[in-house]
């Protein structure tokens, strides 16, 4: 089954109308869309979803349209510091985007140069930053439980991309990384193999590095895969690389959703 969870439209900072998306996962035989617009932040209206009743309204008006022809899935992507109504959604993809300290937000992921000055917040000390990243999102991932942790490794996404290597070439940051995966891994959570930073140039191989993939199998954790698509013909851009590294760290199944909830399926 191809089905990508993590869709985004120009309801945030996606370049298509959810009906187009739609459209195109038609003609291109994709079997399902689940949106997930970047829930509200009061710290930042740059990039994300500011009309929630227009969201859900346009998003049910395709699940009836499309009924028997595609599946549609009313998700969100919340921040970890600014929770959305869970109750209202099919889904909920749990993601980290900021650190705040001092007062002062700091996009993670936005542009290079905001990453540099979030760095430099904290002394130019990478552990330091990496353990605070970690500290958070796990706290949240624990006490929110969302259905699907996304790109867990963000703070990585620069790291190819700079040349120098702060992240995916440390030890020490990779056995910390693993560390935190393993402590909110258990009870077969589901974690998004997310291609989107490949998809735009940033990296070379998905989210989590498969160090942490290694780890995530270990600890019991389940996955699934996704573009973060922010242009439908991004829809499922890299899944069958990203299946045969799944397949390659051991893993035989992907998660997708079903009227009776989250679902193991042959890869």
């Amino acid at each position: 089954m191809l089905v990508n969870y993590h869709t985004h439209t120009t309801f945030c900072d996606g370049k298509d109308e959810p009906e187009a998306i739609v459209a195109y996962a038609i003609e291109n035989g994709i079997d399902g869309v689940g949106f997930s617009a970047h829930g509200y932040t009061s710290y930042d209206y740059s990039y994300c979803l500011r009309d929630l009743e227009g969201y859900i309204a346009e998003i049910n008006r395709l699940k009836e349209k499309y009924a028997g022809k595609i599946a549609v899935w009313l998700g969100v992507e919340e921040d970890s510091r600014s929770l959305m109504p869970r109750e209202r959604f099919d889904y909920i993809i749990g993601s980290c985007h900021y650190f705040f300290l001092d007062g002062k937000c700091y996009p993670i992921d936005s542009a290079h140069d905001y990453f540099t000055r979030c760095l430099q917040a904290f002394n130019g000390d990478e552990l330091k930053l990496a353990k605070a990243y970690y500290e958070h999102f796990c706290e949240y991932i624990l006490a929110r439980k969302p259905d699907i942790v996304g790109h867990f490794d963000l703070i990585t996404k620069f790291d190819e991309l700079d040349g120098e290597d702060r992240f995916l070439h440390d030890e020490k940051y990779l056995s910390l990384a693993e560390r935190y995966l393993a402590s909110v891994a258990g009870n077969g959570r589901i974690f998004e193999v997310n291609t989107g930073a490949v998809c735009r140039g940033y990296r070379t191989t998905p989210y989590p590095h498969e160090r942490l993939l290694y780890a995530l199998k270990k600890a019991g954790g389940r996955v699934t895969v996704s573009s973060d698509s922010h242009a439908k013909e991004t829809l499922c851009f890299g899944f069958e690389e990203a299946k045969k590294l799944l397949k390659e760290v051991g893993f035989s199944t992907v998660c997708v959703l079903t009227e009776n909830g989250w679902k193991d399926t042959e890869m």
